[in-house]
């Protein structure tokens, strides 16, 4: 009969833990993510009058509007 030793004291068992290193890291990047965070708050907006692309006014842009839109093509 085949059996496997119980392991002892003196053995190590295979860890399913990831390893400590890694948990540092994920600590670091969420301290890291967490400060950038709190000084983009307390900074407040870069441009406050800048808007994304098509966002003219209260509505969607209309033909023409849009700052891609060269008019005749020329």
């Amino acid at each position: 009969m085949d059996q496997k030793a119980a392991p002892g004291p003196g053995t190590k068992a295979a860890r399913s833990a990831p390893p400590p290193a890694l948990w540092a890291f994920l600590f670091l990047l969420g301290a890291l993510f967490t400060g950038a965070c709190a000084v983009g708050q307390a900074v407040g907006p870069v441009a406050p009058g800048m808007h994304g692309p098509g966002l003219i006014g209260d509505g969607p842009a209309r033909d023409g509007e849009t700052p891609m839109d060269h008019g005749s093509g020329h």
